[in-house]
């Protein structure tokens, strides 16, 4: 299985994946059945999660509603540290996953806009460097694992928030080296090869270190890092299959 996984996430473009995986993993959840975790996003219990990755983790994957584990900390974050359940808020959710759009488009608060530049999953077709809606429109972004891949990420960064509301606020995580104190971004790495070898994937363009909450910030936002994963009981932890040192980026655009 480890190794099915790995070929089809480095073989089969993102995009073809995103239009057929939920129906194949929906026949496989009926395997992973059983009381062992639990997906806090759609409520599925199973003995584990599914491996995910090109170089499969355990546990990663929920085969309902393909939350991965970064998407079930943020659920739980949402949930427990911010407003986003409860108040009227216009969102606008760049490369959105297939684990929280339903959700989302169902939620009676919300003004949901998805947005991606090919994702077939998205409503709006848009290039982050140039997002087509005027300043001070949404009160709260969501852009996840998308700055690894783009051309400039100081100028898409600046983007989200100049379409952000004074006060609006954005979650934009991103792959980082916990390891590295800045980031890892060199013009002469160009090939597919070096960069999986150095980014961790042949269509990332760089590599986040400990830096990356000040180029957050060189962007115009003010940011917080958030260890609330690390603040949470260890047996929430195995029980929802979290990430163990995730930091979340909060990122707020102070009113003007």
């Amino acid at each position: 299985m480890k190794h099915l996984i790995s070929f089809v996430l480095r073989h089969v473009p993102r995009k073809y994946l995103q239009r057929v995986s939920h129906w194949v993993l929906g026949v496989m959840a009926v395997w992973y059945r059983g009381e062992g975790v639990e997906c806090p996003v759609c409520g599925a219990h199973f003995r584990k999660f599914m491996p995910y990755g090109r170089n499969p983790r355990p546990n990663a994957l929920c085969p309902n509603c393909l939350a991965l584990e970064r998407h079930r900390l943020m659920y739980l974050y949402l949930q427990k540290r911010t407003n986003f359940f409860h108040d009227r808020l216009k969102l606008l959710h760049v490369a959105p996953e297939h684990c929280f759009i339903e959700r989302f488009e169902g939620m009676k608060n919300l003004d949901y806009v998805t947005a991606d530049i090919e994702s077939p999953l998205a409503k709006v077709k848009m290039d982050l460097h140039a997002i087509p809606f005027a300043e001070n429109t949404f009160d709260v972004a969501f852009c996840n694992h998308v700055m690894e891949h783009v051309d400039n990420d100081l100028k898409a960064m600046g983007e989200l928030r100049r379409v952000l509301k004074p006060n609006g606020w954005a979650i934009i995580q991103s792959p980082m080296d916990l390891s590295r104190t800045t980031t890892l971004e060199d013009p002469a790495i160009v090939t597919e090869a070096d960069r999986e070898k150095h980014y961790w994937q042949k269509d990332h363009l760089r590599l986040y270190g400990l830096d990356y909450k000040e180029r957050l910030e060189k962007a115009g936002f003010t940011v917080t890092e958030d260890h609330f994963v690390m603040e949470l009981p260890r047996q929430m932890v195995e029980q929802y299959a979290l990430p163990d040192q995730e930091i979340v980026y909060f990122c707020r655009k102070e009113g003007q």
